[in-house]
């Protein structure tokens, strides 16, 4: 289980003694919950992410435990380095905006036919309790040709998931290259 520590001040100088020590600052919030400002050693935090099997993964923090799901994120723009993240309490029984992540598999027909492969939505917006959250949703673009794309609409539909984004816009496609 990912452990963090309880930020005392949340001024800025603080926050950058934290990333010159080696941590991450981060946010948990949930419905009805206090917000909690603290910080996780960086590498902790991206080991857990990489071992991670569902959406929903357990934090503890000055010994709270909270089942959190990543809301957002903020990356340096030069170094990649990970600065920021805001972390929801995936409360069970409520049902709550989550972003689900799209991975796609097989290689695409239009790849041989002097196309790109352009993945347009990197997550979906859904709404749903925690229990019923897939961990993602995985498409087969082999079928692909240059032209073809995947839309919101033909993404496959989980019982007790709505999804928010609008349904003509494409998740996945293959373009022309120029």
């Amino acid at each position: 289980m990912l452990e963090g520590k309880i930020r005392e001040s949340i001024s800025k100088s603080n926050a950058k003694a934290l990333r010159n020590d080696g941590y991450l600052i981060a946010n948990i919030y949930g419905k009805g919950l206090d917000n909690v400002h603290c910080a996780f050693k960086i590498n902790d935090f991206i080991r857990t992410l990489k071992s991670k099997t569902t959406l929903v993964f357990p934090v503890k923090v000055d010994g709270k435990s909270f089942d959190v799901v990543i809301q957002e994120y903020q990356k340096d723009p030069v170094f990649g380095t990970i600065l920021h993240v805001d972390l929801m309490v995936a409360q069970k029984g409520v049902e709550a905006k989550y972003k689900i992540p799209v991975k796609t598999k097989g290689v695409a027909l239009g790849l041989k036919n002097k196309g790109v492969l352009l993945v347009s939505k990197k997550r979906i917006r859904v709404k749903a309790k925690p229990e019923n959250l897939p961990n993602a949703y995985e498409l087969d673009v082999s079928a692909l040709d240059v032209g073809h794309s995947i839309l919101v609409r033909d993404l496959p539909q989980t019982e007790g998931v709505k999804i928010i984004d609008n349904d003509s816009v494409a998740v996945v496609g293959v373009i022309k290259a120029k």
